[in-house]
């Protein structure tokens, strides 16, 4: 049926077309992505960080109908990265795979340019990447609690090497001591790399490292593992109690990995995001090499949720360095 608008109301019914939304004219929302993304790996090519970024970014490129490329920019503790991704456009073009080491950056670097929780909007967790505590072999000790009983009788006189001070090798240590009350003195290394050589070599007693790295040097007896350091067992080594189960209840520091947009990115595209990093990192093929390198995958339920855990992961690791008497350098 034909409705016939009397003449007299045909201007009054055109203005208000123009002042209400429901009369009005939607603008269509802009298709997203149209373009390459660019995803900014903080890190040297080859680390644990670029690995997990180069093991869902293709899966990633192929759910969203645009290549994923991958950018190293290395330096800082990531913090370089970290701030050039913080001051790119809030467009969904350009993302940061982000690491435990910027939560832990804030206690021990003075200046890092970037603020973690105010400068980037969550996506997704991607990946856990449990660490290993483990001795040299001539140390005596074989699990937790003789290496706590050793330190109570010797304080301040068992050495523990570490990446650098203030890295998350480090400050992991310093959990565990602050946990159980007893002191060890730190070696700090240019790298966990020659860290973990120094412990295998004998020239310091212990350290907390890469689960995969250390783990060769365990099966051939020059390390003793003592335990993990994430919540639950290493799908890695299954028979490696947590260094919670071992005699510390309670204790977790995961290595992790996740996705960031810079803050202000539109919530549609943030969403487009999270449903294909959860997809991707949900793909068997893509969960099998996270399972063969060591990792366990774990998206999060929510950017919402991811962002929670930053914060607490920011405000654990000041908590722990403020303990330890770690000042900001």
């Amino acid at each position: 049926m034909i409705v016939r608008v009397p003449r007299r109301l045909v201007p009054a019914l055109c203005a208000l077309a123009v002042i209400h939304p429901a009369f009005a004219a939607q603008p269509e929302a802009k298709p997203y992505p149209v373009r390459p993304i660019r995803l900014i790996v903080p890190t040297a090519p080859g680390g644990g960080t670029d690995n997990v970024a180069r093991t869902y970014a293709p899966r990633l490129s192929q759910l969203l109908g645009q290549q994923v490329i991958v950018d190293n920019r290395a330096g800082a503790g990531g913090s370089i990265g970290a701030t050039l991704a913080s001051h790119a456009p809030a467009d969904g073009y350009t993302l940061l795979a982000t690491f435990a080491t910027h939560a832990t950056n804030p206690a021990v670097l003075k200046d890092t340019q970037y603020d973690l929780v105010r400068d980037f909007q969550p996506i997704t967790l991607a990946v856990i990447l449990p660490n290993l505590l483990v001795a040299n072999s001539a140390l005596g000790v074989k699990d937790v609690r003789s290496l706590i009983a050793l330190a109570r009788s010797q304080p301040g006189k068992v050495q523990f090497a570490s990446g650098s001070f203030g890295a998350s090798s480090h400050l992991s240590m310093e959990l565990l001591l602050g946990m159980t009350k007893t002191r060890m003195l730190n070696v700090p290394y240019k790298g966990v790399g020659p860290a973990l050589t120094a412990v295998v070599a004998g020239e310091v007693q212990l350290m907390i490292g890469s689960l995969l790295s250390a783990l060769p040097q365990v099966r051939n007896g020059k390390l003793v593992a003592m335990g993990v350091t994430s919540a639950k067992r290493a799908s890695a080594a299954p028979d490696i109690p947590t260094i919670a189960e071992a005699g510390v209840p309670g204790y977790q520091a995961d290595n992790w990995s996740g996705l960031l947009a810079p803050a202000g990115t539109p919530r549609a595209v943030v969403m487009q995001l999270y449903t294909a990093a959860v997809k991707a990192l949900q793909d068997p093929a893509v969960h099998q090499r996270f399972v063969i390198e060591g990792g366990e995958p774990a998206p999060s339920r929510s950017p919402e949720a991811f962002g929670e855990m930053i914060r607490t992961e920011v405000g654990k690791w000041s908590k722990v360095a403020r303990e330890a008497g770690i000042q900001p350098q």
